[in-house]
């Protein structure tokens, strides 16, 4: 170990250029550490400035470009520093040390632009545009920089292109008879994404098959429903292409559809009360009457004169639709009640005749 140490100072001494290489060394890997110093505080004042404005695009561009630009910086000046040893040293390294730089480089670009697809992706959907669309935009621009960076990357390391294109033709033959419900879910996914039946946070229902739950993710191969006793439910895309799907989150109503009934003995009053029941849901603030609206005698029952209403509330939403529906059911028990009637239920009347030996029974 003492002689080796020897021998690299008598190096030194007899050749003092290596001292200026190394002095030169030192001075990149200085400049490299300042630089990127001063470009992460730069970044940081930028973003707290950014974090004012009303645009999301600059946001997204300085906080996708804050890594990738620290680490472009230690890849530069570490490759110009390795650069300068390998050809004061005659080393084979330097024929690796720009392949690598380039890879590097790439890699970084790739990166930021995945990240700033990211940044802008969710950007859009806090400014209200549709989730499933910028889901779907936003994995196909990935995607895309994906398979770029790795052509590029394999052009540069020698590999053709068009070989490697013309292999996945034939593999993708093979590899299509292979996965067959991998691609019908894909393309499955990618009809949800164009044709869109429905989007995340949809309420959906399929009287096909046991689905029913809000849709909380749409993948490429699954989407994840949440049900209503909570639980999670993993549907396969191509699944979608063969069942009926209703989507009750984009209805534009709700509807009251009931039977009522009075007793027979109230049978002179039930116009007036069908009369007051119709008025009252013309008026009714929260009833659609854009929409259908009955209120008719429907039928002679058993025990009851029936009569039906069917409307259709402003609101769809399924807790306030039964706070309506409630309120509707109650006033029609004041107006029932109002007029003096009362509501029918099951009845049997029993009569007695002196002559016969027992009653007689009349449902």
């Amino acid at each position: 170990m003492i002689e080796e140490t020897v021998d690299s100072i008598q190096e030194f001494v007899e050749r003092p250029e290596l001292l200026w290489v190394f002095l030169v060394v030192f001075l990149v890997v200085f400049l490299t550490l300042t630089c990127n110093y001063v470009a992460r505080r730069l970044l940081l004042k930028l973003e707290e400035q950014t974090e004012s404005s009303t645009s999301p695009w600059d946001d997204a561009l300085v906080r996708s470009a804050r890594k990738p630009a620290a680490w472009l910086i230690w890849v530069i000046g570490f490759s110009l520093a390795a650069d300068i040893l390998a050809k004061d040293s005659n080393s084979t390294l330097e024929q690796l040390i720009e392949p690598a730089r380039f890879i590097a480089v790439v890699g970084l670009l790739a990166y930021f632009l995945s990240r700033f697809i990211a940044e802008a992706e969710q950007a859009f959907i806090d400014n209200g545009a549709d989730i499933t669309t910028a889901n779907a935009l936003g994995k196909l621009l990935r995607v895309s920089v994906f398979i770029t960076a790795s052509l590029s990357v394999l052009q540069t390391l020698g590999v053709s292109i068009s070989g490697v294109l013309a292999f996945g033709g034939i593999g993708g033959i093979a590899v299509g008879f292979a996965a067959r419900d991998l691609l019908a879910n894909f393309f499955g996914g990618l009809m949800i994404y164009m044709d869109r039946p429905f989007a995340v946070g949809d309420w959906v229902r399929s009287p096909d098959r046991n689905i029913e739950g809000t849709v909380e993710k749409i993948g490429w191969r699954l989407t994840q429903i949440r049900t209503f006793d909570q639980r999670p439910l993993y549907v396969p895309n191509s699944v979608f292409a063969n069942i009926s799907l209703e989507n009750p989150s984009r209805m534009h109503n709700r509807r009251i559809k009931e039977t009522i009934g009075v007793r027979y003995d109230d049978a002179g009053k039930l116009q007036v009360i069908i009369d007051d029941v119709r008025k009252m849901l013309a008026e009714h603030p929260d009833i659609d009457t854009g929409r259908t609206l009955i209120v008719n005698f429907d039928s002679f029952a058993d025990s009851s004169l029936e009569f039906f209403i069917y409307a259709f509330t402003k609101t769809v939403n399924w807790v306030e639709f039964h706070q309506v529906k409630e309120r509707v059911l109650l006033e029609i028990v004041q107006i029932v009640e109002g007029h003096g009637a009362e509501f029918a239920f099951p009845t049997r009347t029993l009569h007695v005749s002196a002559a016969d030996s027992g009653p007689q029974i009349e449902s």
